[in-house]
């Protein structure tokens, strides 16, 4: 086997150690928005690191409430770090307002948001159905 060849398999040997020990399971969690459970791809920031600890502990129930006809929102119980910018949103965005508020994104808008993730493989006709026109329960967990 040539220097390269060696090379290329300590790289490679390298690369599959790391996707293996990397800990893959934070940066999924579940919301369960009125008993439908969906996935949501979590952004890697402080917010989120501190939302897996405190999920770790336990589920977070949140009681969420019509705001602007592009939104639900409800307090979290505790307050994560902010790291605000300019966030455009889409449907299944969810962001931290104010470091103790969750916002679940069935439409469009533009604020300053800590954006903690999205969820995934939902279209914006089933999640607005499936949060209804009054409050949604949004319950958090890590299955």
């Amino acid at each position: 086997m040539g220097y390269k060849s060696i090379i290329l398999v300590i790289m490679l040997s390298l690369m599959t150690c790391s996707a293996v020990s990397g800990d893959e399971s934070m940066d999924m969690i579940k919301i369960k928005i009125n008993d439908e459970a969906f996935d949501v791809k979590l952004e890697n920031n402080s917010a989120t690191q501190e939302l897996v600890k405190e999920l770790e502990k336990g589920n977070i129930t949140v009681n969420a409430t019509e705001y602007g006809g592009f939104e639900k929102v409800g307090d979290l119980g505790l307050t994560l770090p902010t790291t605000d910018e300019n966030v455009n949103t889409s449907p299944g965005d969810i962001v931290l307002y104010q470091g103790n508020q969750i916002s679940l994104f069935y439409g469009s808008h533009s604020w300053s948001y800590t954006k903690l993730g999205k969820i995934e493989n939902i279209d914006s006709n089933h999640l607005k159905e499936v949060l209804g026109s009054g409050n949604a329960t949004l319950v958090l967990s890590l299955k």
